[in-house]
């Protein structure tokens, strides 16, 4: 018996579908302009983390998330 595609809260395969259709056709420019925004943005920062703490470091994003955007899916 094949095991059923678990998806996160909010995602489903027509989802998952465009996400990878988005990454497929973007050109190496295009690639290059969203990752260049993204270190750009002041909103949020990028660190390295020991594999370890991974866990830890995802819980507390999922409360923070949870504590100022209730509305909001959780991250896992």
């Amino acid at each position: 018996m094949k095991k059923q595609n678990e998806f996160p809260p909010g995602w489903d395969e027509e989802r998952v579908q465009s996400v990878i259709a988005h990454y497929e056709q973007q050109t190496e420019d295009e690639a290059v302009a969203e990752d260049e925004a993204a270190f750009e943005d002041e909103s949020s920062m990028l660190i390295e983390v020991p594999i370890e703490l991974v866990p830890t470091v995802r819980e507390l994003i999922a409360k923070h998330v949870a504590k100022n955007h209730p509305q909001t899916e959780k991250v896992s």
